[in-house]
């Protein structure tokens, strides 16, 4: 891209929230993955948390959250 900012973006809804993932790009020509949860409140204000994933960093990111997703799929307790 060559300027600062948003290089990719797509977002995915599930209803009560809506998630966008970002690739931008630093000033030093960086790429990382910027995270949005954004959720709608009573008074129609949003409620938004961001995080930032550096690219030298993705894979290891990527294990644990891989990880942490594996063991809600199998291990998760039942909901009463």
């Amino acid at each position: 891209m060559g300027i600062r900012g948003e290089v990719f973006s797509t977002k995915t809804s599930t209803g009560k929230r809506t998630y966008f993932f970002n690739i931008k790009e630093n000033r030093h020509g960086d790429l990382f993955l910027n995270m949005v949860e954004s959720k709608k409140q009573l008074d129609s204000s949003f409620e938004r948390h961001s995080m930032v994933v550096f690219e030298e960093d993705l894979e290891i990111f990527m294990e644990g959250l891989n990880q942490a997703v594996e063991f809600l799929k199998k291990d998760k307790k039942p909901k009463d």
